[in-house]
């Protein structure tokens, strides 16, 4: 359980892009929830911005994420929507392990 790793992803999106965008990451984000070490998918988008997402992302450890997260089928067509959707530079990944991994579910 202490293993938990959590990431999360702050993402601004060209807003003639938001159509294209919002289909690969609901696509990106079924396609990681079903990988094996993957705890939570969650996607968010600020209130007062449409154009601002913000994913929580929970594995079994780090190695879920930085190797099987990174090397799973979808995650190229991932990256390459990035690249044609989001602002330049407006990609940022937080990483963070729980204050408590004993109160995440499922661990």
């Amino acid at each position: 359980m202490n293993g938990v790793f959590a990431v999360l992803v702050t993402i601004d999106v060209r807003p003639e892009a938001l159509a294209e965008f919002e289909a690969g990451l609901r696509a990106n984000a079924a396609a990681t929830r079903a990988e094996p070490g993957c705890l939570r998918f969650d996607v968010l988008r600020e209130r007062d911005d449409a154009s601002r997402f913000v994913l929580y992302e929970l594995y079994t450890d780090e190695d879920a994420f930085f190797t099987g997260h990174r090397a799973a089928a979808h995650y190229p067509a991932w990256t390459a929507l990035c690249e044609r959707c989001v602002v330049p530079g407006g990609r940022r990944n937080t990483y963070a392990v729980p204050a408590f991994a004993e109160d995440v579910p499922d661990a």
